[in-house]
């Protein structure tokens, strides 16, 4: 496999992982554009963990997956009164108040001849624990997508149980949900740390992939394509939102001919979607039908 390929497909990986937690979101009824935030919060997190503190990476990982839900647990405690385009776009405002933040972040310490550590606008650069242990591309890829068949397995596991349910009941009708003895709020700020979590692990990888890490790699057009991508794949399985990054990058992105008109298609895609399936491709009676006949 070429190197092209292999980091086209660790990136189907990467954003993956956040493309999932803004599906998690959608599927309990909300509309997040600010997935990309806590993304950002894991790779931070993670980085600091490996190159600044000596971490290794599965510990790293783990503290970025507990900050990104303390984040969005913060983040959800007050916004999560709010309904329909006031929760977007207070997700998206909070989204922007933290890329502020990291841009204002300031820590650094001498390692050898240089220093490491977040610097502001200029990005968060040394980021190499992976270099250093000689892990080649093609043994990333393979840890990348190992963890998100797990995360899938678990999603999957999910959807079949009484907890999906619930999850899918509260989507469609919060307030009838209430009635029938379920403690939405509770279950709200729930999704929203596990979201917040699943994006921060994709966000720890994403910073080890590029060994380099901004603040504008976490703008508000990754929480635009996170919340597409599982409007394109479909709501009906955690499948969807695969489906929305494969057409995403694997098809357009990896094909030259459409690399200079990416967002046209892309945006035109998401319009034609919402217009005729506007709960994505796999919704949920094409998933109904496929596991009839399956």
């Amino acid at each position: 496999m070429d190197e092209y390929a292999i980091g086209v497909l660790t990136n189907i990986g990467l954003f993956s992982f956040v493309a999932l937690s803004a599906w998690l979101l959608l599927v309990a009824g909300e509309l997040s554009f600010g997935q990309q935030a806590f993304f950002g919060v894991g790779a931070y997190a993670a980085g600091i963990g490996t190159a600044m503190l000596g971490w290794p990476l599965p510990l790293a990982a783990l503290a970025a997956m507990a900050l990104g839900a303390a984040a969005a647990a913060l983040v959800g405690l007050p916004t999560l009164r709010l309904r329909g385009l006031y929760f977007t776009m207070a997700t998206l405002a909070a989204a922007e108040m933290l890329r502020i933040l990291f841009e204002l972040f300031h820590w650094q310490i001498a390692l050898g001849d240089e220093r490491i550590g977040p610097d502001g606008t200029q990005g968060f650069r040394g980021i190499r624990w992976m270099l250093e242990r000689g892990i080649e591309p093609l043994d990333f890829l393979a840890m990348v997508w190992i963890l998100l068949i797990g995360v899938m397995v678990i999603f999957l596991r999910v959807e079949n149980s009484r907890l999906g349910a619930t999850l899918r009941a509260l989507g469609h009708d919060p307030e009838l949900a209430r009635s029938a003895g379920i403690d939405v709020d509770r279950l709200k700020l729930g999704v929203v740390a596990a979201g917040g979590a699943l994006a921060a692990l994709g966000g720890a990888l994403f910073a080890h992939h590029n060994t380099y890490i901004e603040p504008r790699n976490f703008d508000i057009m990754l929480g635009v394509h996170s919340l597409a991508y599982g409007l394109i794949g479909g709501l009906g399985t955690a499948f969807g939102p695969l489906l929305g990054v494969v057409l995403d990058i694997g098809v357009l992105e990896a094909t030259r001919s459409l690399q200079g008109y990416r967002m046209i298609v892309f945006g035109g895609l998401v319009a034609v979607l919402l217009v005729f399936r506007p709960r994505g491709l796999l919704d949920e009676r094409v998933v109904h039908w496929i596991r009839s006949r399956a």
